[in-house]
């Protein structure tokens, strides 16, 4: 680029920038009557426009009474004591509820070489086999096979309870 080009492209930038701000200058502003505000302004109507410094005391005077935990930390506050209530009279003993078993009770079998017995139980699609004596779930011991029943211990708490045998939906 020679000089004299640069000096002819410099004056047609300069013609062409001032033109587009007589433009502009001329112009009226369109973008007042967007931004001015509504004509049906109408401010609130406030009885007392004053300040109630009483209610702003109160407030002031106002103490939080929570838990004083702070929010700012992840550590749980030590919990509350529990309340103990005192009753002088007994509280009426409720029968303790019969123990229910999780599983069906639908045959058994006698193995021929030793004839020991093992009962067939279900829950759902599971299908457990037992011995007598054997634990079902960690939680139920199989005391006795019958004919048309077994008896199961709860080894935790002692409880009992038969089981009778069912007969296959048809």
């Amino acid at each position: 680029m020679t000089q004299r080009f640069q000096l002819y492209l410099l004056l047609v930038l300069v013609t062409v920038l001032a033109g587009v701000t007589l433009y502009n200058w001329n112009r009226s502003p369109e973008l007042v009557a967007v931004f001015g505000g509504d004509e049906k302004f109408e401010p609130l109507s406030v009885e007392n426009p004053f300040l109630r410094l009483d209610k702003l005391e109160r407030i002031r005077k106002l103490e939080y009474n929570g838990s004083r935990r702070s929010i700012f930390t992840a550590q749980l506050p030590p919990p509350p004591h529990p309340v103990v209530a005192k009753n002088d009279t007994p509280a009426a003993q409720l029968p303790e509820p019969p123990l229910t078993l999780p599983v069906k009770f639908f045959g058994y079998a006698t193995d021929p070489n030793s004839g020991r017995k093992r009962a067939f139980f279900t829950n759902g699609e599971d299908v457990f086999i037992l011995s007598e004596g054997e634990t079902l779930q960690n939680r139920f011991r199989l005391l006795r096979i019958g004919n048309t029943s077994a008896d199961f211990e709860e080894m935790q708490s002692g409880k009992r309870a038969t089981l009778p045998l069912e007969q296959p939906g048809a």
